[in-house]
């Protein structure tokens, strides 16, 4: 970390496992001061005591980032605990990955993922957006996905609301010019976060390899059964086959601790041997 962290306020949402919950650790460990936001208040308060704990600064504001409402919430509570708002990490988000043949069992995921992906993403811009252009600056980081780049087989809905992530983030970087920075991460595929847990059919998961699938399937067998060479699950190899949440969370890090005059606008985050396409 090169500093720029120190006394940062930084708003993450979906903080109370997983990605979310490292972003929080590490910025405190850093020396930001974080909120934290999540449904998940039990699991949120965890991750804040445990970054108090260690000397860390953190909030925790259980909040629903699909209510505009409660994300304004979320913005004056933090400005009255810290004075004011320098990031907001829109991480919230969920993969409902799904063919359109699986419409009926699909559709209430599809519309829930919209108002996460898409919604949350939009209001979390909406809460802090006053704040940082009364202040002069500002930084907002969206996650969205490599498949926000294209639509392939079974990823359709995933792939659209990451696209109008890609958007919403494109439009307000050049709105704000000077004012607010505006950073898209693009991650692949990441093993260990609870994104997969709202996959629908499981064999979507192939649209999103296309003609490496055969490749992918082996990777992930020798995966479970922890027998993949040592050369794909080395980060100092250019065999590396997949990044950890702990690698992802560290991009997200990077991009945030900058000085303000530099602003890392987009930033793909792959394994450079993955099998993911795009």
């Amino acid at each position: 970390m090169s500093g720029h962290l120190t006394d940062k306020v930084i708003i993450i949402t979906g903080a109370a496992s997983g990605f979310g919950a490292l972003i929080a650790e590490k910025c405190a460990a850093g020396g930001a001061r974080v909120v934290g936001v999540d449904v998940n208040e039990a699991g949120l308060g965890a991750v804040v005591d445990g970054i108090r704990t260690t000397g860390g600064q953190a909030l925790a504001i259980g909040a629903d980032v699909t209510d505009l409402a409660q994300m304004r919430y979320v913005a004056t509570q933090t400005v009255a605990e810290f004075g004011a708002i320098d990031v907001i990490v829109n991480n919230a988000g969920v993969m409902p990955l799904a063919f359109f043949a699986d419409h009926k069992r699909a559709a209430d995921r599809w519309h829930r993922a919209i108002d996460i992906n898409i919604k949350g993403v939009l209001n979390g811009i909406s809460a802090v957006y006053d704040q940082m252009i009364e202040q002069g600056r500002g930084h907002v980081v969206n996650i969205s996905s490599i498949y926000g780049n294209a639509g392939v087989a079974g990823s359709g809905v995933y792939s659209a609301t990451k696209a109008a992530v890609n958007a919403l983030s494109d439009s307000l970087r050049i709105e704000t010019k000077g004012r607010i920075k505006v950073t898209t991460v693009r991650p692949t595929g990441v093993a260990g976060t609870n994104l997969a847990s709202w996959i629908v059919n499981g064999a979507a998961i192939f649209g999103m390899v296309g003609q490496r699938a055969a490749q992918y399937a082996e990777h992930t067998k020798q995966m479970v059964a922890g027998t993949l060479p040592d050369e794909l699950t080395d980060p100092d190899s250019a065999e590396y086959w997949l990044i950890t949440p702990d690698e992802l969370a560290d991009a997200v890090v990077h991009v945030i601790d900058q000085p303000w005059g530099i602003s890392l606008s987009d930033v793909t985050v792959r394994a450079s041997g993955e099998d993911y396409l795009y």
